[in-house]
């Protein structure tokens, strides 16, 4: 078998491509099979009252969180958690979870699928729906080319009006 060998993916950050809304800045730093990466790899930083993601799961890959600062509110099947600064957080394929800005904070989020698939275009996307250049349709037709599955939970639903009180 003829395999091609990863190869080192730097992405600097005066030259990473943003996506950014009212509530958030998206730095794409990795996407799967661009440039050698295995995985896929961005940086949010959510403003106070940010809602990062309703309740999703993802049947091929784990998601990783790992908080560089501020607090961030996880829901993670049916229990909702804060992180904060240094917290690590593994979340495997078929697992719901959703995530915002926790009550009162602003966060700061490295985020890391693997194993990886381009999910880039997903983020830019997303980016449009939330700027109101792109319908939220578009987000509901993507869900199997993105393993994005979207789920209802009255645990988050129930969490996010007690954080808006």
């Amino acid at each position: 078998m003829n395999t091609v060998a990863p190869k080192p993916v730097l992405t600097r950050a005066a030259e990473a491509e943003t996506a950014s809304d009212p509530s958030s800045v998206m730095t794409l730093l990795a996407d799967f099979g661009t440039g050698g990466s295995g995985l896929t790899s961005y940086r949010s930083t959510f403003a106070e009252g940010a809602v990062g993601a309703p309740a999703h799961f993802h049947t091929r890959a784990s998601e990783m969180f790992f908080v560089i600062g501020g607090a961030l509110q996880v829901l993670v099947d049916d229990e909702v958690k804060v992180l904060t600064e240094g917290d690590f957080l593994l979340v495997p394929p078929h697992t719901p979870h959703a995530f915002a800005a926790a009550p009162g904070s602003v966060a700061d989020v490295l985020f890391t699928f693997t194993p990886g698939m381009p999910r880039f275009d997903y983020l830019r996307l997303l980016n449009r729906v939330m700027r109101g250049e792109a319908s939220p349709q578009e987000i509901k037709d993507s869900s199997e080319q993105y393993d994005n599955h979207y789920v209802d939970s009255p645990v988050w639903r129930a969490a996010l009006e007690a954080a808006a009180k």
